[in-house]
């Protein structure tokens, strides 16, 4: 279970010329390691996250999951491989407010293919690895905000992805439930062993991580081991 990045540059239109969002970064993320990705607003982080799902094609380099040489698959099989091996969570995680949360990861099971009344043992095996067993009956509106994100959590894991990528999953929460997610990743990432890309713009929440890379004007970076986080490293 890995994630890799190589030489990937990524640009858009401005204008008469072309703003460079990634500038030939390179990034090898581990299954079981949690890799956090910071830097200012415009650095290129939510760009390193659309190429790395497979939701935009680089100028150049490649995106690799698990081998798999993503930028040149056909437009089906890129869609069969982000349902398999793709976990993505939002930051704000976007329910359906007519489901519980059992039925949100049931419905997972349905878009691929499968029977939701077959996923139902995985979907309460999973609310009850975030917490939330006793929640599983409860539509969004009875949910609080870091339940809810739990929730994202559990759902982004249904299909048992290899690779889980994750978007700000703290920025509508409190310090206090903010770290408990963040936590609650750290966990999952080494007890499912997913390769994990945590974009954050909180650097409190770095000490769970196991890598962190720093993103700016498009370019890569990679540090130590949060354990400087905690001694009171500088991002």
């Amino acid at each position: 279970m890995s994630l890799r990045l190589t030489d990937v540059t990524l640009s858009y239109p401005d204008g008469d010329a072309r703003l460079t969002a990634l500038d030939r970064v390179s990034l090898d993320v581990p299954g079981g390691g949690l890799t956090a990705v910071v830097g200012p607003s415009g650095s290129g982080k939510s760009s390193l996250l659309a190429v790395a799902a497979t939701l935009v094609t680089p100028d150049s380099g490649t995106v690799t999951v698990d081998g798999v040489t993503t930028t040149d698959l056909p437009r089906r099989e890129l869609a069969r491989l982000r349902r398999r091996r793709l976990g993505l969570v939002f930051q704000q995680p976007n329910l359906l407010p007519a489901l519980t949360a059992l039925e949100q990861l049931q419905v997972m099971a349905g878009i691929d293919g499968r029977s939701p009344a077959r996923a139902r043992g995985r979907a309460l095996e999973l609310l009850d690895a975030v917490g939330l067993a006793e929640q599983a009956g409860r539509r969004p509106h009875r949910l609080s905000g870091g339940q809810r994100q739990r929730v994202g959590i559990a759902r982004a894991l249904m299909n048992e992805p290899t690779v889980l990528l994750v978007d700000e999953p703290t920025s509508a929460l409190d310090h206090e439930r903010g770290a408990a997610v963040v936590a609650l990743l750290a966990r999952l990432t080494r007890e499912r062993g997913t390769a994990t890309v945590l974009v954050t713009h909180d650097r409190t929440h770095l000490a769970s991580a196991d890598r962190i890379a720093r993103l700016r004007d498009g370019r890569l970076t990679l540090g130590e081991a949060a354990v400087a986080e905690k001694a009171g490293g500088a991002v």
